[in-house]
């Protein structure tokens, strides 16, 4: 179908203002526009029970934590959630209308990560800061007054592919993990996609971006073979956690995230894809402009609550 009516609105205020390409800004620049538009687009936080933060050592020095709480009693489910941002853009705040939304919609509590980020830290710097708190997470659950035994990851963008990447190393040295939800992950560096040749409007998201991106994460081209950057180059993905993904039909990562879903589910991973018609990448995050976003999160709520065994609480 066409680009939905609201995002193309969305894309022509774009044109219009002939706004410049985040690829094309200095660093800080792109990293104050990234964090201001996605406010923007967001609309009004939700509310949620409680907003507590955290720093907590990690691999390459202390990491800030956001743990946002459900209203319910006794030890809750949890996701930790990676931000997105290329690894290049973004903090905790990046996520934060995201994170209340499913804290809510999922009744779990949600813990935001502030991993180190690229180019001043490559792979797999924020790979290990990633892993790293959700380890910490289960080692501190009755502090935190979380339920050790359902934990899932998620994230989107860059924050998608921090969290299959997660599940990857978590399958081989811990902790076990319940879910992953993948909210239109790169999974693969360098992919020759139909979506990716085709995506290539200035006014959004495209292959300059992703490519951008992925120079800002990885010292090295070769980097790029390890499945902890491309999650779909890993050998084996059996004995993975069951996982949501999620892609949008206008979005450069579209043909590698469904792809990826293919592989988990011909590994035997139990796998749930939608694709969003008419949407573009971002569209996640988009709250007070598209009603699609709701749609979203509700779908990925109703997949949490049956991970962690909550549908009917």
């Amino acid at each position: 179908m066409p680009l939905d009516p609201q995002f193309e609105r969305y894309r022509e205020r774009r044109a219009e203002r002939r706004v410049t390409p985040l690829y094309e800004m200095t660093l800080q620049q792109a990293r104050d526009e990234d964090l201001r538009s996605i406010r923007d687009a967001a609309g009004v936080p939700e509310a949620v029970a409680a907003v507590e933060e955290r720093v907590v050592p990690g691999p390459g020095g202390e990491l800030a934590l956001r743990v946002y709480r459900p209203g319910a009693a006794g030890p809750s489910p949890v996701l930790v959630y990676f931000f997105g941002g290329g690894w290049t853009l973004g903090t905790i705040d990046t996520a934060d209308a995201i994170c209340r939304r499913l804290t809510n919609a999922a009744g779990c509590a949600t813990v935001a990560v502030g991993y180190r980020l690229a180019p001043e830290h490559k792979f797999p710097a924020a790979v290990d800061d990633c892993h790293a708190t959700v380890r910490w997470v289960v080692a501190y659950a009755a502090e935190l007054g979380i339920d050790p035994d359902r934990v899932a990851v998620g994230g989107d963008s860059a924050g998608g592919n921090l969290a299959a990447a997660v599940a990857l190393a978590a399958r081989e040295s811990g902790p076990l993990l319940v879910h992953q939800l993948l909210v239109y992950p790169n999974t693969e560096y360098g992919s020759d996609t139909e979506s990716m040749r085709d995506n290539t409007d200035r006014y959004l998201f495209n292959r300059e971006s992703v490519a951008w991106y992925w120079n800002n994460y990885l010292a090295d081209p070769a980097d790029g073979a390890d499945p902890l950057a491309s999650p779909m180059r890993a050998a084996d993905h059996s004995g993975l956690p069951p996982a949501t993904i999620i892609t949008a039909e206008y979005d450069p990562l579209r043909d590698e995230g469904e792809r990826y879903a293919a592989r988990l589910s011909d590994a035997g991973v139990p796998t749930h894809l939608t694709r969003f018609p008419g949407m573009a990448h971002g569209f996640f995050a988009m709250f007070g402009e598209l009603p699609a976003a709701a749609e979203a999160v509700s779908l990925a709520a109703t997949r949490l609550r049956a991970a962690f065994g909550t549908e009917g609480a």
